[in-house]
């Protein structure tokens, strides 16, 4: 940080934005306040990492954005399953139609362009809103708007051909070394991948 702009005088300008986008995420008060103070004691932690030319409201969201999912994830671990149904569920292994039709999609998604790409990702798979997913990108929501409705309707269209493609008997596009294909991390289809294939 430059000496004109110290880190400490900074960040309370940004604490009332970061109550509100956690009160979004988080849909509760008092998990909300947790999660502005884990994000301002990460930041803290990790102050030396940022760098004045970077937007520090985008920063702050990205670690508490990081913080809630790894919350939400521990908490789904501990969900109370008094029956087993949870378990059985989770036990169950998936159709191949719907395996097959997941790598289809992930192919997909793997064509289009980066700019759509992400976006369509983290609206889709991890159910951001528009404007988290603008500040994730570090773009307008009217572009993320656009570049969204774009890359759905490349989706379609790219899903759409491909089933065309089988009923002629060609090898489905999943199968076939295409350009962009998924990274096996992608395929691999855990919350985890996909977060960082979408990062």
């Amino acid at each position: 940080m430059t000496p004109r702009h110290p880190f400490h005088l900074l960040l309370p300008q940004h604490f009332r934005s970061l109550g509100r986008r956690a009160l979004h995420l988080t849909r509760n008060e008092h998990r909300a306040q947790d999660l502005v103070q884990e994000t301002l004691l990460k930041a803290w932690a990790a102050r030396d990492s940022y760098r004045p030319e970077t937007n520090l409201g985008a920063w702050l969201f990205t670690i508490m954005r990081n913080a809630h999912f790894s919350d939400w994830r521990k908490r789904r671990r501990e969900v109370q399953d008094v029956d087993g149904a949870h378990v059985r569920a989770l036990a169950e292994e998936p159709t191949q139609d719907h395996v097959i039709a997941l790598r289809e999609l992930i192919s997909a998604i793997a064509r289009l362009p980066q700019a759509q790409q992400r976006p369509v990702v983290l609206m889709g798979a991890y159910g951001f809103t528009l404007l988290e997913t603008a500040d994730a990108c570090g773009c307008a929501v009217g572009t993320i708007k656009s570049r969204v409705s774009r890359g759905r309707a490349t989706l379609q269209h790219v899903l759409a051909h491909d089933a065309l493609v089988r009923t002629r008997g060609d090898p489905p596009a999943v199968n076939r070394p295409a350009r962009g294909a998924p990274p096996r991390a992608m395929l691999d289809a855990s919350p985890t991948a996909m977060r960082r294939a979408a990062e």
